[in-house]
Order: C-alpha cells, then sequence, then structure tokens
C-alpha cells in the first residue's frame, strides 16, 4: 500500500490524498486494481481476447497477467477453454469469483478512507494558511 498527498497549488485550495492498494506474493504482485479490472472483465465476457480489448491491453499481456495470478494462487483464479467449433473461453472458478468480490470490497473501503482523510488533511493545511 503507498500513499502520496499532491497538493494543486501553493495556497492548497485543492489537495488529494492518493494511494493504491495491491496484494503482493513471494512470487511478485498478485492482486492489484488492474488485475481486478481485468478479473472483473473475463468475468463479463468469458473471454480473455474480448478483456483484454476492452481494457486497451493486448492479448499477450492479459494472457500473461492471467498466468501470474494462476500461478500464485493456491488454486486457479481463471479457468480457460480451448477453441474449437463454439469457441474458447474464459471463466472465473469459484475462487476468483470470491476474491474478486472480496478485494473489489476492500478497494471501495479503500477509496472512502483516503476520501475522509483527504478531507481532514486539507482543512488541516487550509487552517495553517496554506
Amino acid at each position: 500500500m503507498t500513499f502520496s498527498l499532491f497538493l494543486i497549488g501553493y495556497n492548497a485550495k485543492m489537495c488529494k490524498l492518493k494511494g493504491k492498494i495491491w496484494i503482493d506474493t513471494d512470487k511478485g504482485s498478485f492482486l492489484g486494481y488492474g488485475r481486478l479490472l481485468l478479473l472483473q472483465k473475463i468475468k463479463e465476457t468469458g473471454s480473455i481476447s474480448e478483456s483484454a480489448r476492452a481494457l486497451n491491453m493486448s492479448y499477450k499481456k492479459a494472457w500473461k497477467l492471467v498466468e501470474s495470478i494462476n500461478s500464485q494462487a493456491p488454486s486457479p483464479l481463471v479457468i480457460t477453454r480451448i477453441g474449437g467449433k463454439k469457441g474458447g473461453g474464459a471463466r472465473l472458478t469459484p475462487l476468483g469469483e470470491k476474491l474478486l468480490d472480496k478485494f473489489q470490497q476492500v478497494y471501495r473501503d479503500f477509496q472512502k478512507f483516503l476520501d475522509k482523510e483527504t478531507e481532514e488533511i486539507c482543512q488541516i493545511i487550509k487552517k495553517a494558511g496554506g
């Protein structure tokens, strides 16, 4: 988790506390906002390629992200089907659905926290004459 405070202008009429939240494992980044969006799109579309297009991401990058996520989880979060007459596809596993839902909730709570703290920090700065 990282935080930064951005003050726009010297008088601090506008300020915004920003932060990022993600889950790391010993193998690297496991879940963060971008991967969350990819999982959500896979859930919606049933396709890694459609999800990549919707997110303006190359299919190769999306596939590598799915592989990274699956390799770090105790069991896969995304299951794929090879194409054929009916075409291929992808879907979230029950674990994938559960983690997606939980991480979305954590992300929403984190944004609420940042908004609340922004108000308090900016009030302190304004009262100090900044």
